[in-house]
């Protein structure tokens, strides 16, 4: 009886591509959200809102922790008082919750920053940076699967569709972007 190759790929690559679904996702969205770092911050929302503390001549170096909390209440921002310092005269840095601000003591202008972490996406990037040799294990294992996915994808379908019609042509563009890529920007 002759091995049937063709019906174990069909077998290994449908089981894997279940078993590796939620993997896939991961590596795939947060690898889209990591390559575009500079556009947005994927871990975190940051959200700035500009502000205007009426009468600044409050804001004396020894300003005490209730009148700072009095001032930002009359902001509106209960967002959990931490402490305060002047970094540089003219200039006072509140430290808040989940965020910080800082005001001019001159004007009463200033730029209040709130950080918040972003759901979803902050789980999967930490689990792209391989945070601990355990998951480095497991995304070995789902590298090699998704090396073994690749091969077997290969040899599914038969015929001018097949590698050796269409898919052959297909698999060798495949191969040949990322190689034109390296000679331009690498070499």
């Amino acid at each position: 009886m002759k091995f049937q190759w063709r019906k174990w790929f069909r077998v290994v690559h449908r089981d894997f591509g279940y078993l590796f679904f939620g993997l896939t996702l991961v590596y795939s969205i947060s690898g889209i959200a990591l390559n575009h770092l500079d556009d947005w911050n994927s871990n975190y929302i940051i959200v700035r809102k500009e502000i205007k503390v009426d009468n600044p001549g409050r804001f004396h170096p020894k300003i005490t922790k209730p009148e700072v909390r009095a001032i930002l209440e009359e902001l509106g921002e209960n967002y959990g008082y931490k402490n305060h310092y002047f970094p540089e005269s003219g200039q006072i840095k509140i430290f808040l919750k989940g965020g910080s601000a800082v005001i001019n003591t001159e004007t009463g202008n200033g730029l209040l920053e709130r950080i918040n972490r972003r759901p979803f996406f902050r789980e999967m990037n930490y689990l792209h940076y391989n945070p601990q040799v355990s998951w480095t294990w497991i995304s070995d294992v789902f590298a090699g699967a998704l090396v073994i996915l690749a091969v077997t994808g290969l040899f599914l379908v038969r015929g001018v569709k097949g590698i050796t019609g269409r898919g052959a042509w297909l698999t060798i563009l495949g191969i040949i972007i990322p190689v034109i890529f390296l000679l331009i920007f690498f070499y």
